[in-house]
C-alpha cells in the first residue's frame, strides 16, 4: 500500500525538497515485492524458495492473466490512506467523512425496529435494479429542496454516488476516450477514469470554479483533432477537493455549450445541502432539463455513508444502458438500507438532521481557518468554502506534499496530497483537508502539526539554498485572487486572513503532543 495515488514512474515536480528519510517510511513495497533481508546472507539455506504469503509474491505467475486495463488502474489517494489513519493516535484531516456519531443513536434503533417488525421479509430480500419504489420519492425529495424537480420514477436508486460515476463511464468510455473534469478534481474518481483507460483532460478552476472561457479553447482544440469527449465531469456546488463554487453565470454557460455542441455533463453533486453562508444556486440538471446532464446524488454526506444509498438522473436512452451495467455489477442495490431510508424520512424529519449537521460543520469549518491563519507561514493560500467538507491549501511550488504526508504520519496527522486529484503530476505543493471528520480540539492540533512540518521543510529549503525562511504572517487567501500552482488559490497580500481579520500573528506554534482525539468537539 501506498500513500500515493500517481504513477511511480512519473516526473517528481523540480525543485521539490523531500521530507529527508520520511518518504520510505511511507511507501511499503508493492505487492508482490518482498522487503529485503538484510541478514539473509548469513541464513543457511537462505537461497532456497520460501513459499509467498497468500497475495504476495510471485506477481509473474498471475501477470499473463491480468487484463490490459490493470496495467494503468489507479488506487484512490484516500483507500491508500484508510489503514493508516485507523491508528487511533492520527488526526485524519484527509477523508471526506461524515461525523456519524452527530446521528442520534436511538433513531436509528427505533427505525430498524419498526422496519425489522413491518418489513423484514422485503428488506433481507432482492429489489428491482432501479430501486424499490419506496425510497425514489424520499430522493426526489432531497433534490427539491435545492429546487431541482424530478419524477420519481425516473431516479435510478445505486450502491452510493461512486457506483453513478462507474456506470456512467461503463456506458459511455471506450479506451482512449476524453473526459474532461475540472483541475483539481475529485481524487475518488481519477481511479474509476483510469480504470476504463480515459483520456483525462482537465480544466483549471478559479474561485468562481471550473474556467469555461478555457473549457470552451479546449473544446476547440480537441474538435480540431477530431476528438469529442464523451462528458464533462464537474463538482459545481463545494467542490471536491478545492472547495470552491461555480458562479451562476458559468452554470448557464456551460448548460448552453452542453446544448449547443450536444456533450453530455455528469453534474456531481453529494454537498449541495451543506450550505454554511451563501445563497443557493440552481443546479446544471435543473437547467437544462435532463436533456444533457446527467445527475449523480447520494445520501452519504447528508445522513450516513454507511448505508450506501446514491441515485443518477439521465436522458432515458443513457439511463437505460446504465441500469443495464449495474445489473451486471450489482443486480441491486442493498433492499434493507433503501428501505431503512423510507422509514427514516417517514418517521423522522430528515431536513433537521441536516440542518444541525450544517451548524456542526459550519463552526468546524471556521476553526479550521483560524487555525490557517494562526499556523501556516508565510507563501502558503487555502480557499474558505461556502459549504461542503473541504479546504483546498497550497504551499510555496517547491514543497511536495506527497514527501510532507510521510513527515505529517510521524506527527501524527493526514491529509490527502494534491497529486491524487490530478493525472497529468500537477498538484504537487497541494493539499486537501477536511473538516467535518474530527471534532474542533483535533482540528487545532491537527492544523498546528502541519504547520509545524511545512515550517520543518522551509527550513531545511532554507539551509539548502542559503536563503532566508520565510516568516510566517502575511500571505493568507480567501475565497478568490490569483491562482496558485495548484490550480486555485486566493487573495490575501493584503494582510488579512480568510475571516476578513488580521493575519499579523503567523508565528509556528510548537509541536504539542496533548489534545484529544477524533473528538466532536
Amino acid at each position: 500500500m501506498t500513500v500515493e495515488d500517481q504513477d511511480p514512474t512519473a516526473p517528481q515536480a523540480q525543485g521539490s525538497v523531500p521530507a529527508a528519510g520520511a518518504a520510505d517510511a511511507a511507501r511499503p513495497s508493492a505487492a508482490g515485492d518482498a522487503p529485503a533481508d538484510p541478514s539473509a546472507a548469513d541464513v543457511p539455506g537462505a537461497d532456497a524458495p520460501r513459499p509467498s504469503a497468500p497475495g504476495m509474491g510471485d506477481r509473474e505467475r498471475y501477470a499473463e492473466l491480468f487484463a490490459k486495463r490493470t496495467r494503468v488502474m489507479k488506487s484512490s489517494a484516500m483507500r491508500d490512506l484508510m489503514a493508516l489513519t485507523e491508528r487511533p493516535e492520527v488526526i485524519s484531516l484527509a477523508g471526506g467523512l461524515a461525523d456519524t456519531t452527530l446521528f442520534p443513536a436511538e433513531d436509528l434503533a427505533k427505525v430498524l425496529s419498526h422496519m425489522a417488525a413491518r418489513d423484514s421479509a422485503r428488506a433481507l430480500q432482492y429489489a428491482p435494479t432501479e430501486g424499490m419504489a419506496e425510497i425514489r420519492p424520499c430522493l426526489a425529495e432531497v433534490m427539491a429542496a435545492e429546487g431541482t424537480v424530478v419524477d420519481p420514477d425516473e431516479i435510478l436508486v445505486t450502491t452510493g454516488g461512486q457506483q453513478v460515476i462507474d456506470l456512467v463511464c461503463k456506458t459511455l468510455v471506450d479506451p482512449g476516450d476524453v473526459i474532461i473534469a475540472e483541475a483539481p478534481t475529485y481524487p475518488g474518481a481519477v481511479p474509476t477514469f483510469s480504470a476504463y483507460e480515459a483520456d483525462l483532460v482537465q480544466i483549471a478552476c478559479d474561485e468562481d470554479g471550473m474556467r469555461i472561457d478555457v473549457l470552451e479553447e479546449t473544446l476547440d482544440r480537441l474538435e480540431a483533432e477530431g476528438r469529442r469527449p464523451k462528458f464533462i465531469y464537474t463538482i459545481p456546488t463545494f467542490q471536491n477537493p478545492s472547495g470552491v463554487t461555480m458562479s451562476l453565470e458559468r452554470r448557464r454557460r456551460l448548460v448552453q455549450i452542453a446544448q449547443e455542441r450536444e456533450l453530455l455533463v455528469l453534474e456531481d453533486n453529494p454537498y449541495g445541502l451543506l450550505r454554511y453562508e451563501g445563497e443557493p444556486l440552481p443546479t446544471l440538471f435543473s437547467l437544462d432539463g435532463g436533456r444533457f446532464v446527467i445527475y449523480a446524488g447520494t445520501l452519504s454526506k447528508i445522513l450516513s455513508p454507511g448505508i450506501r444509498v446514491g441515485w443518477a438522473l439521465a436522458p432515458a436512452p443513457v439511463r437505460q444502458k446504465m441500469v443495464i451495467g449495474k445489473a451486471g455489477s450489482d443486480l441491486n442495490s442493498s433492499s434493507l438500507s433503501q428501505l431503512f431510508v423510507a422509514y427514516y424520512f417517514r418517521e423522522r424529519d430528515w431536513r433537521d438532521y441536516v440542518r444541525h449537521q450544517a451548524e456542526v460543520y459550519r463552526a468546524r469549518r471556521d476553526v479550521m481557518l483560524e487555525a490557517l491563519t494562526r499556523h501556516m507561514p508565510d507563501g502558503t493560500t487555502w480557499t474558505r468554502p461556502q459549504g461542503g467538507l473541504f479546504v483546498w491549501l497550497t504551499l510555496p511550488d517547491y514543497l511536495d506534499t506527497t514527501d510532507l504526508l510521510a513527515r505529517a504520519l510521524q506527527h501524527d496527522v493526514a491529509f490527502v496530497p494534491g497529486r491524487g486529484a490530478y493525472l497529468d503530476g500537477r498538484g504537487g505543493n497541494s493539499m486537501r483537508i477536511n473538516f467535518s471528520g474530527v471534532g474542533e480540539d483535533d482540528i487545532r492540533e491537527g492544523i498546528s502539526r502541519i504547520g509545524t512540518v511545512v515550517a520543518e521543510q522551509l527550513e531545511l529549503y532554507a539551509s539548502i539554498t542559503g536563503g532566508a525562511r520565510p516568516r510566517g504572517g502575511s500571505t493568507r487567501a480567501g475565497s478568490g485572487g490569483a491562482s496558485g500552482t495548484g490550480g486555485v488559490g486566493g487573495a490575501g497580500a493584503d494582510g488579512t486572513g480568510p475571516d476578513g481579520r488580521s493575519a499579523t500573528d503567523g508565528s509556528i506554534v510548537p509541536l504539542r503532543t496533548a489534545g484529544r482525539r477524533r473528538g466532536n468537539g
